[in-house]
């Protein structure tokens, strides 16, 4: 029984239990994939609690027919009617949708489509699919330490590609074309690759801003697996490196170290954050830690749960989250180290085989 069939039969039961909605409309396109395993820029996925129908239109319905095991796949012709006729056959009559992707005027449309079914606006289906995917079958997990595997590739082959004299831009494209050429189904995101000053920009674009002697150089980059996604950070030095830069690293890294230590179940979000944090602050450099330690990592970059001072989940048996603390200094430089790691059932497993030790080339 595949883990995508699993899935829908766990968001079924979930329909079952709750009394404010028989049925659910899902719209996006990572949910979508999430529940079938099957990429489109197009379609809806609708369920009950005995039945899903995946609507998608004539240039994926071949593709989907071959692909999609999870659900009924059924050719798109006119939404307007076909939504509410499929929810009739299924016995549907308050339809949830997903408030937290959808906007004001596709609501109204697709309340207008479903009559004599009520659109229901809760947010409760947005929580019941958020909760499913953050613990990650061993199936996800599969995939996101293959595109784990790509990343380390890249990091060990740019090491060999970084001299004073390159640009953020070179390295930047470098890595990217390293990951699409050796597995890589898409980037997780646009590739980070600043230096020298700009280092200290945590989200900074790389430009032609040209690579000295002295530079950190920060990387931030992932690969994409079979709709899964990967994420890591390295930070290393060009030439030589001060006392004051080898001070930061080491201490992101300590905070870095101290996370990875802590992690398993049971163990709250803002706790793994907090103590990230509370060992750059004791070096001086707290309101250098702009920026929360981690998230959650699978079919997006950035899902639940979150590592932050605000946050109110619970670590449990296979979440997958990065740990990524870092300091900015404005004007100087900045330093972030990242993993991703598995929460197991007696701690946690760093999904990052990097080496994590300053590198000076």
């Amino acid at each position: 029984m595949g883990t995508v069939f699993m899935m829908i039969k766990d968001l079924q039961k979930r329909i079952r239990e709750t009394k404010h909605f028989d049925g659910a409309l899902i719209t996006s396109p990572e949910n979508r994939f999430y529940f079938t395993d099957f990429a489109s820029s197009d379609g809806f996925l609708l369920v009950s609690a005995d039945r899903a129908v995946f609507i998608t239109d004539g240039r994926y319905i071949e593709a989907a027919q071959n692909a999609v095991t999870s659900c009924e796949v059924v050719l798109q012709a006119s939404v307007g009617t076909q939504l509410a006729d499929i929810f009739a056959e299924m016995g549907v009559s308050k339809v949830a949708v997903e408030t937290e992707r959808i906007s004001v005027a596709e609501f109204a449309k697709y309340s207008d489509f479903l009559k004599p079914a009520d659109l229901i606006p809760d947010p409760l289906l947005d929580g019941i699919i958020r909760t499913l995917r953050m613990v990650k079958t061993p199936q996800e997990i599969k995939k996101i330490k293959a595109a784990q595997r790509i990343a380390e590739a890249a990091f060990d082959h740019i090491l060999g590609f970084i001299t004073p004299g390159k640009t953020e831009k070179e390295i930047a494209l470098e890595l990217d074309f390293y990951m699409l050429s050796h597995g890589a189904q898409a980037l997780s995101f646009e590739t980070i690759a600043v230096s020298g000053k700009k280092s200290s920009m945590p989200h900074g674009v790389p430009d032609g801003n040209i690579v000295q002697n002295g530079d950190f150089i920060t990387m931030d980059f992932g690969a994409v697996v079979d709709g899964y996604h990967s994420d890591m950070t390295r930070t290393v030095a060009v030439g030589a490196v001060s006392e004051r830069q080898k001070e930061v690293y080491n201490t992101v890294l300590r905070a870095q170290e101290a996370v990875l230590a802590a992690l398993k179940p049971g163990l709250s979000c803002r706790e793994a954050d907090r103590i990230a944090r509370d060992v750059i602050t004791q070096a001086s450099y707290g309101e250098y830690f702009t920026h929360s330690t981690g998230h959650g990592v699978g079919v997006e970059i950035h899902e639940f749960p979150n590592l932050s001072p605000r946050a109110e989940s619970i670590l449990e048996i296979g979440n997958v989250i990065t740990n990524e603390p870092g300091i900015y200094l404005p004007g100087a430089f900045g330093v972030r180290i990242e993993d991703m790691a598995l929460i197991t059932s007696d701690g946690c497993e760093n999904l990052a085989q990097c080496p994590k030790e300053l590198i000076i080339l």
